[in-house]
């Protein structure tokens, strides 16, 4: 009998897992309507009716956007409150729905008086995570490329170009990727700042210093969040010519055009925020001894402070773990990886690097600092 049951909770299992991308899409479908920003503007509850008015979705699809919310709400994304009655044309109550911790990460809107309610708006990043031609497709093609001796990436393989050189061709895409890391950056900048229960006391790691250069920074979000947090710490960026091209700047943050790989301007520290987790051991190792250049006359101040996963820290259960091999997956299409601590060491002393810490935030992700 335990047997049976077994399988049977299997088979179920086996179907969640294989509609997992209907969840996705689904999320992002939400996302592209607005709805997370239709309930916050109601106050934060509607019912889809609301929903309906509020976002263009058409009458007829009702039925449909009821079942899109009701699958979200299971999902967590949503909750759903109290019922109140249905418009006359309707013989059943309506649901009304609310906005959980993560929708409302996925609000845009700004306030009242013209500040964002939510600093941390994370949908651009959402859309990125999910975007069907670069971050889905090329996992159809998964289990040929497996099979597949040649050099290219799942990537290359599947959109016939490296991710960087598609930001050079590509327009949206280029869009895409600058304003998913800047939302990333903005939301993991503030809890790092700001909240050091949070973030593991990580705020600490930024004093003593008088300069940084984000590099590979995009559109200075994380560089321009320590100079407002940091005032005497001189901040740079540092990206490809196509990045800063379009980068916004209030003076706060000066941005430099170059390669990584080439050169990168001295400071007190470098800051790679998800970087390393793009390119191999070899690559990383090459852009790690760029920066031990950049910092190595600034004695016993100068490190390097990644920001990336280190598998197997921070909070330890099943969504974390889950999160961080799902992370180390996404980021296999591009010819990277989310490292073991072990592995990290390993690349640190080929660099050249003495010594490292490691200090665990916003459960899934770490700050290393890296010493010469």
């Amino acid at each position: 009998m335990n047997t049976n049951k077994n399988l049977f909770q299997g088979y179920v299992e086996l179907y969640h897992n294989g509609l997992f991308h209907v969840k996705s899409m689904a999320l992002r479908c939400a996302v592209e309507l607005g709805i997370p920003d239709a309930i916050h503007r109601r106050g934060g509850a509607a019912t889809v009716s609301d929903l309906v008015v509020d976002t263009g979705v058409h009458l007829a699809k009702l039925p449909c956007l009821r079942r899109l919310m009701r699958v979200l709400t299971v999902s967590g994304i949503f909750a759903a409150a109290d019922h109140q009655p249905a418009p006359p044309s309707d013989d059943e109550s309506e649901t009304v729905y609310k906005l959980t911790p993560i929708s409302r990460l996925l609000v845009d809107d700004d306030g009242d008086d013209g500040v964002s309610s939510t600093p941390r708006g994370m949908s651009a990043m959402l859309r990125l995570l999910a975007r069907p031609d670069t971050a889905v497709a090329p996992f159809f093609g998964l289990g040929a490329w497996l099979r597949d001796a040649g050099a290219a990436t799942l990537f290359e393989a599947a959109r016939g170009a490296p991710t960087w050189s598609l930001t050079r061709s590509d327009a949206s895409y280029n869009e895409a990727l600058n304003d998913g890391c800047a939302a990333d950056s903005s939301f993991a900048m503030d809890a790092v700042l700001n909240d050091g229960a949070a973030a593991g006391g990580a705020s600490s790691i930024f004093r003593g210093l008088g300069s940084l250069v984000d590099v590979g920074g995009g559109h200075g979000a994380a560089a321009v969040a320590i100079a407002r947090a940091v005032p005497h710490i001189k901040c740079s960026v540092l990206d490809l010519e196509q990045v800063v091209s379009k980068a916004p700047s209030d003076g706060t943050v000066q941005f430099i055009a170059g390669d990584m790989f080439q050169s990168i301007p001295p400071a007190d520290a470098v800051l790679l925020k998800y970087v390393l987790h793009c390119w191999d051991d070899d690559d990383c190792v090459k852009i790690l001894r760029q920066c031990k250049r950049a910092i190595s006359a600034r004695d016993g101040v100068g490190k390097v402070i990644i920001m990336n996963v280190v598998v197997g820290y921070g909070t330890q259960d099943n969504v974390v773990k889950e999160t961080q091999m799902l992370f180390d997956m996404f980021m296999m299409r591009y010819g990277g990886a989310e490292r073991e601590e072990h592995e990290w060491k390993k690349i640190f002393l080929k660099a050249g690097f003495s010594d490292y810490k490691i200090t665990p935030i916003l459960g899934f992700q770490s700050l290393i600092e890296v010493f010469p």
